[in-house]
């Protein structure tokens, strides 16, 4: 008898359209990451919005990658910038610590994205600051991707060897 493989329905539902209250909750280092102009340093910043998604029962989380530089026209500054409301000094340019985000508010504007496929995307569109008018709101149920082999019990032991792979 056959074991058939497919792709399933995508039950995915993305993060709404608008601008909505988010708690940065994660900061991820991706490395070296090939692009159409060579390999460039991304990261990825993640944030939870304070909505809800009914499907899930859980805030929705949207991400963003960047390449990891602050050079005049990266879009890692600019946005930084905008969230800041100010612009970087010449000593935060020699170095600053993405990993301050973590657990800091701001405001989100989502905009939906089509891809060929058909698929509607979430993307962040800008951040800016957190709205004084309103409560801060704190990370929900979310553990930081270098907490999660921790957390879940598993390490690096856990994947096999390259050449246990049998295909």
């Amino acid at each position: 008898m056959a074991i058939m493989a497919r792709e399933p329905e995508s039950k995915f539902t993305p993060a709404p359209e608008g601008l909505h209250q988010a708690v940065c909750v994660d900061v991820v280092d991706l490395g070296l990451v090939e692009t159409q102009w060579g390999q460039k340093p991304k990261v990825e910043i993640r944030w939870q919005l304070d909505v809800v998604n009914a499907d899930a029962g859980k805030r929705f989380d949207i991400r963003a990658r960047y390449t990891l530089s602050l050079s005049e026209k990266a879009n890692l500054r600019k946005q930084l910038e905008t969230w800041r409301g100010r612009k970087f000094s010449q000593e935060e340019l020699q170095g600053f610590d993405l990993e301050k985000l973590i657990g800091v508010n701001c405001q989100l504007q989502v905009i939906h994205n089509l891809s060929d496929e058909g698929k509607t995307y979430a993307n962040v569109q800008a951040i800016v600051p957190h709205n004084a008018k309103l409560p801060k709101i704190a990370p929900l149920d979310y553990v930081r991707e270098q907490d999660r082999a921790k957390a879940h019990g598993n390490g690096p032991s856990a994947m096999p060897a390259e050449d246990e792979v049998p295909f």
